[in-house]
């Protein structure tokens, strides 16, 4: 086996991860367990301070066990009832009681959450009060990066964040090299992806079977039957992605398989290519690889954009599942950059404007551009490095795609906060 695929293997469980909620409120519950845990008592009062693009994600998405959506119920319960060490399951363990506690808290006005003044896209810092005593946790970069933990004035945990220079010049994928991953590594080093399509499937499941968000999935089935749509592979796939991001969104007590700490991309990196294989009878083998080249393919375009932006990450992620597509279909690695072309030449521009119900509806959307990406792909049609953001150099246009997503978007993220904000 090759030297830098234990690596990528490293990669692969380090950013594809079990999840209970929505990452971004997830983030704050985190901080405020881990803050209460140093504290050592129940908070009187909680401070959120996040970023921009945290408090964007985190209005309007629903919490799992609550019943209810934002950042300030996310770090009551998180205070009250989490456990900072399941990380991005940490409201696994949620009682009754602990959820009515968190919510008499809000209500009595105890939890305040603001914006913090930070140029970290991704930060959350919570601090817990109990009579003279303060403890905070502070996460930065990453969902589940703690990056400081104090107590009154002592700090009792401390690490520096890595540049993002740093980051970039030791990054080691290539789409060739994912694509050879994919194809050669042992079957049983990479088995561990199914656990994805396990966990993935069966939120789509309860997402087709119960009425939650607004039933972008559910209502697929209901177009099948009325003779609206038809029950093919493409809706196959689109019904499941969407139901399982309609559940998610709405707070479902039921966790995801993630992917570069998303939720929702870890569902339409997933579902899409697990719908295929199922309806071409592939085995379990070949399912697998798709899997994996899925995946990787969403984690090295996500690279290039950075944990949170303006830019919707179900784009990314839904190019990765296109990816898998291809290799299911017996095409080439010259039909996987096609498909990559074709998306980054059709749905590239779509905003992210915070985690909500309606995310379902661009995931959909995103699925069947993948899908249609891939089948042009198969045919040997893609958009040529000519036109517009796209290049004839696989990685350049995959650059492209980061540098509109971050330096190109960064006045339309503001916008969009300030539009959120103000309502």
């Amino acid at each position: 086996m090759k030297k830098e695929w234990n690596e990528f293997i490293a990669i692969l469980n380090r950013e594809v991860v079990p999840a209970l909620g929505c990452t971004e409120p997830v983030t704050v519950s985190l901080a405020a367990a881990r803050a209460v845990e140093e504290l050592g008592a129940k908070p009187d009062r909680i401070l959120v301070q996040v970023s921009g693009n945290l408090l964007k994600n985190g209005m309007g998405v629903g919490v799992p066990g609550t019943g209810m959506s934002g950042l300030g119920i996310a770090a009551a319960v998180g205070a009250l009832g989490g456990t900072s060490s399941l990380k991005l399951e940490v409201l696994r363990d949620l009682t009754e009681a602990s959820v009515a506690e968190g919510k008499r808290m809000l209500a009595d006005g105890k939890i305040t959450v603001e914006l913090a003044d930070t140029e970290e896209l991704l930060f959350a810092q919570v601090s817990a009060f109990h009579g003279d005593h303060v403890a905070t946790c502070t996460i930065q970069q990453q969902h589940t990066l703690i990056t400081e933990v104090t107590k009154d004035n002592d700090i009792l945990f401390s690490q520096q964040l890595e540049s993002e220079d740093a980051q970039s010049d030791d990054w080691p994928l290539t789409m060739a090299k994912i694509y050879d991953f994919a194809m050669d590594v042992p079957f049983e080093r990479i088995a561990f992806i199914l656990e994805a399509a396990r966990l993935n499937e069966a939120i789509a499941l309860e997402g087709l079977e119960h009425e939650f968000g607004l039933k972008v999935g559910r209502s697929m089935d209901q177009d099948i039957a009325l003779g609206l749509r038809s029950d093919d592979i493409t809706s196959f796939a689109t019904r499941l992605a969407a139901a399982a991001s309609d559940a998610r969104m709405d707070g479902i007590m039921q966790p995801v398989m993630s992917n570069s700490g998303s939720g929702n991309q870890g569902i339409t990196a997933t579902i899409p290519v697990l719908a295929f294989a199922r309806r071409l009878e592939k085995t379990e083998e070949e399912m697998c690889r798709a899997l994996i080249m899925s995946h990787l393919t969403s984690i090295h375009l996500k690279h290039h954009l950075g944990r949170l932006s303006a830019l919707c990450g179900a784009i990314l992620a839904a190019t990765g599942s296109g990816c898998g597509i291809v290799m299911l279909l017996g095409g080439t690695y010259e039909g996987i950059e096609r498909t990559i072309k074709n998306m980054v030449g059709s749905v590239a521009g779509m905003i992210c404007d915070g985690a909500k119900t309606s995310c379902a509806l661009k995931v959909a959307s995103c699925v069947e551009a993948a899908i249609s990406s891939a089948l042009l792909a198969m045919k040997g049609v893609s958009v040529s490095g000519n036109e517009g953001i796209v290049d004839d150099d696989i990685e350049v246009c995959i650059q492209n795609l980061g540098r509109l997503g971050t330096a190109g978007m960064m006045e339309t993220d503001k916008i969009i906060l300030d539009i959120m904000v103000s309502k």
